[in-house]
């Protein structure tokens, strides 16, 4: 199915094309006609799974036929758990905007950041990416209103939820009008997912692309048996040896994050860590560093790692285990993507055994093992 198919403006195909969009995936394949159609949605589809844009395309075709809103008087309202996440989402209404031909405007907000040039930069915005504390002060202050919204979109409501932002999410829903389109996206289907679905969406569409197993498929596994105190050294032996690149680490906690980049710097391997204690200019940089190559090695935790999206990111290592299996899943997700391959690599403690079985058998794949005593490392 072209994007021909989907009712999308010639504007819009033409950026499609520019962009090196060459085929729908198949949540653009179903959400784009229902979104079109000004239908509530739930949308059920993994990180990478082409999702941003499925929404994104169709909210500027609904947009087109609508009068100018009053200054400061937001149209599309998208939630979004983490300022990265932000940033990429309205990267992406950005890059479709300029190909509209009607005044269009979109900006991303979100905490980390000095409030004030939020504001002021307020004017003439169609859609807003928010995260919900910052998009919350704003409100307050008075920066921005809602009478003239037409569209609410949820992005990642799974990590929404899970991070506790159930009083923040009444808070917001209490100052949008009623009357107004809803989309719902999640990578999991969760009872979290379908209370808010129950409260938030009106007879919806719903969505799910089962698509985990096939990027499994395109992403080779290895696991390597190794004693904690020998995590280190086999982390820098697999860089070194199998001549990485670019590879994304993931640990479970803000510390670990900098102990493990700092050793590597120590090392002599260029590395950055990105977690929520670093500031929005430092993560925004170091982002951008690890995209370019001047940064060989970019340390994450689960959360931060929602907003990157590396194109043919080749390896992934697990430092530490994730606690969810389905989180497991999401970190390995980010290579192996758009039809190309990408090799994940997970270190085993004795401590993580029971846990590293639990997270093979929810992702029905028995994973290769390399005891770490057999390799010549330090």
């Amino acid at each position: 199915m072209p994007f021909s198919s989907l009712g999308l403006s010639d504007s819009l195909q033409k950026a499609l094309l520019n962009l090196n969009y060459k085929a729908p995936y198949p949540i653009q394949q179903q959400a784009i006609p229902v979104i079109l159609s000004k239908k509530d949605l739930m949308g059920i589809a993994q990180t990478g799974s082409g999702k941003t844009a499925s929404y994104v395309l169709p909210t500027l075709m609904n947009l087109k036929d609508l009068p100018s809103a009053k200054n400061r008087h937001i149209r599309v309202l998208v939630l979004v758990p983490t300022r990265e996440l932000a940033i990429q989402v309205e990267t992406v209404f950005n890059q479709f905007g300029q190909h509209v031909d009607f005044p269009f405007k979109s900006m991303a907000v979100f905490g980390g950041a000095s409030i004030n040039p939020q504001m002021m930069k307020m004017n003439q915005v169609s859609v807003l990416v928010a995260t919900p504390g910052r998009l919350i002060e704003l409100k307050e202050s008075n920066a921005l209103h809602f009478e003239q919204l037409t569209m609410l979109i949820l992005d990642e409501a799974d990590k929404m939820l899970n991070v506790g932002f159930k009083d923040e999410m009444d808070k917001i829903l209490s100052f949008l009008p009623k009357k107004r389109q809803n989309l719902l996206f999640s990578a999991t289907l969760s009872e979290k997912i379908e209370e808010i679905k129950g409260i938030l969406l009106h007879e919806p569409e719903v969505i799910k692309i089962e698509s985990e197993e096939q990027n499994l498929d395109l992403i080779q596994q290895t696991a390597y048996s190794v004693e904690l105190d020998k995590r280190g050294p086999l982390l820098r032996h697999l860089i070194q040896s199998k001549s990485m690149k670019q590879v994304l680490v993931f640990t479970s906690s803000a510390y670990q994050c900098d102990l493990v980049s700092d050793k590597l710097r120590s090392n002599g391997i260029k590395a950055q860590a990105i977690h929520s204690r670093k500031s929005q200019g430092a993560r925004t940089s170091t982002i951008e560093a690890f995209k370019n190559g001047s940064v060989r090695v970019l340390v994450a935790t689960d959360l931060l790692a929602r907003g990157i999206d590396i194109v043919n990111l080749p390896f992934v290592i697990n430092y530490e285990l994730p606690r969810s299996p389905k989180d497991f899943i999401h970190r390995i997700g980010r290579t192996g993507r758009a039809e190309t391959n990408g090799e994940a690599i997970t270190l085993v403690t004795p401590e993580d055994e029971h846990h590293f079985k639990v997270i093979q058998k929810k992702m029905k794949k028995q994973v290769d093992r390399i005891d770490s005593r057999d390799l010549d490392f330090k």
